[in-house]
């Protein structure tokens, strides 16, 4: 199996350790860089420049001792120090063209590897309240946390995906008691809302529903139907998403259970809980909070807060190696308490990462879209999915960090033209089947694998630049799901886009040279095969025609 550059340098370290030219008890991170320049190599390491301070020696010097183990590497052609002590490596021609070998024999299966085996990753994501359909914010942590569910299963974790239903509390009554008053206006009662009641147009589509299917009122309740309802139509857009969960943890389970109450009760017992003005409190500024929080007010109503202290605790009891919450950017202030409840049941927080997805602006043509016309109503992400399909949709959301602020723009995703990345990306798979559609109309059979000949014929200076990226696919996986960066993945497709397509607009792939004609057409399947595999990553297609 092919090493990657990190690897490479790794085992140099190592080797260097062991002869005892390094003394190093623990290596700094290694940290490979694509040179700009060619001159540069294909890689090249700050580390010597990093264990500088520890070995007591100059950059250079350490540099020159690395350098002369990396050179023994098989997969080397030479080496050389530069600056201050800059590592540059240059990698033989054969240690690129395996990689095609590699993606043609691994089909989908390529960039798959066992970085994370034995952890178990749990990611908890969109859990919106059920009093209102998802709008486009839902959408983007819809879209990082499937993605990034996609991307650490690729990277060998077991992860397990969860949406926490906030079924119980005040909202949840508010929701019902909108849909009570909306009922009777229908029933020609004239009402006036409450400023803090749901006012948006589905609320008067759930009060209708239900006096149609029970017109004499006697139906269940309505809280707990309107709650049902809103959480159906979550459910088919998340399904029409392509999000799916294999948990729904229901916060009234929580209550049902005993385990809010069990819980705090825990917390009485470890002495972090105390009475204070009529209120319980929980000591949180002894775990790192900027303050102590409330568990059960002064009239006896009880915190969400408290029942977030329950669900985590059930977290922590699973046994998962790491906990991901992704969360809106409004939800920054609640880092410091969740952290607390972890450490104040005796756990490492460092097991906790927490995703904050920023705002999206819509936007057409370059200018904001109004994000409602009417009091209660926004932007959903139905009626984006709806406009720019969800493929298009799923890509913007992903063409960003997740901490970033994101630019929709509506017309540039429903464009088919180069200016819009996902069409360009998708428009190189389907463009590659071509290729291969146009030489079976000619009679020629794509080879099953690359050997020395085919391999030979590839000698553009186009092609081994779009070699090298696609040996860069798997350690891009491996990165981005160590980092929780799915935006990684788009970009690097976004990077193979814009190397193959100015190389198909200039490089015939069907020549008269057969051996040339077969060495083109099964590079262009290992290029078509990974922007497959990238993009199914992300959960958007790859079409065969467009």
């Amino acid at each position: 199996m092919r090493r990657s550059a990190t690897d490479m340098v790794r085992a140099a370290l190592h080797a260097a350790v062991k002869d005892g030219v390094l003394t190093a008890d623990a290596l700094p991170e290694i940290i490979i860089e694509k040179p700009k320049k060619e001159e540069f190599g294909d890689f090249s390491t700050n580390i010597a420049m990093l264990l500088a301070p520890a070995e007591k020696k100059a950059p250079r010097e350490i540099a020159s001792l690395i350098a002369g183990r990396i050179k023994t590497l098989p997969e080397v052609e030479r080496c050389e120090v530069a600056g201050p002590g800059f590592i540059n490596m240059f990698l033989k021609r054969s240690y690129w063209t395996e990689v095609l070998e590699e993606i043609i024999r691994k089909g989908d299966g390529f960039g798959k590897s066992e970085t994370g085996k034995d952890k178990t990753v749990q990611i908890e994501f969109v859990s919106a309240n059920p009093t209102g359909p998802l709008h486009i914010g839902h959408g983007r942590g819809a879209a990082v946390g499937d993605s990034l569910s996609r991307i650490l299963k690729a990277a060998g974790f077991k992860v397990v995906r969860e949406y926490y239903i906030n079924d119980a509390g005040r909202q949840v009554k508010t929701l019902g008691e909108s849909v009570r008053l909306r009922m009777e206006e229908l029933r020609g009662k004239e009402i006036t809302i409450p400023e803090n009641f749901y006012k948006g147009a589905y609320v008067k589509d759930i009060a209708r529903e239900y006096l149609e299917k029970f017109p004499d009122g006697q139906g269940p309740d309505i809280q707990d139907y309107a709650c049902s309802s809103m959480l159906s139509t979550i459910r088919k857009d998340l399904d029409d998403f392509g999000v799916a969960f294999d948990e729904w943890f229901s916060e009234r389970s929580l209550d049902d259970t005993g385990l809010v109450a069990s819980t705090i009760d825990e917390l009485k017992g470890l002495g972090h809980v105390y009475e204070s003005e009529g209120a319980l409190w929980f000591r949180t500024t002894a775990f790192g909070d900027d303050k102590d929080r409330v568990l059960i007010k002064a009239d006896g109503e009880r915190t969400y807060f408290a029942s977030d202290i329950a669900y985590h605790r059930e977290k922590i009891k699973k046994g998962f190696s790491t906990l991901v919450n992704i969360w809106g950017a409004d939800h920054h202030g609640y880092e410091g308490r969740i952290r607390a409840i972890l450490k104040a049941f005796g756990h490492d927080d460092a097991v906790l990462k927490i995703i904050f997805i920023q705002l999206v602006a819509l936007l057409r043509k370059g200018v904001p879209v109004a994000m409602g016309k009417r009091e209660g109503e926004f932007v959903t992400l139905r009626q984006v999915m709806d406009e720019v399909g969800t493929d298009a949709c799923r890509f913007f959301f992903l063409m960003r960090r997740a901490d970033a602020h994101l630019d929709f723009d509506l017309e540039l995703a429903k464009s088919q033209a180069p200016e819009n990345p996902v069409y360009y990306v998708q428009y190189t798979h389907a463009r590659i089947y071509s290729i291969i559609g146009f030489a079976r109309e000619k009679g020629l059979t794509l080879k099953e694998h690359f050997d020395s000949n085919l391999l030979a014929k590839l000698d553009q200076k186009e092609e081994i630049a779009i070699i090298k990226h696609l040996s860069a696919f798997e350690e891009t996986i491996e990165k981005s799901a160590l980092h929780m960066e799915p935006h990684k993945i788009t970009f690097y497709l976004m990077e193979l886009a814009g190397l193959f397509h100015p190389y198909y607009n200039k490089t015939r792939v069907v020549t008269d040279d057969p051996v040339l004609t077969d060495a083109r057409l099964l590079f262009c399947k290992a290029v078509g095969t990974v922007v497959a595999n990238g993009l199914g990553l992300l959960g958007v297609s790859a079409p065969v025609k467009m």
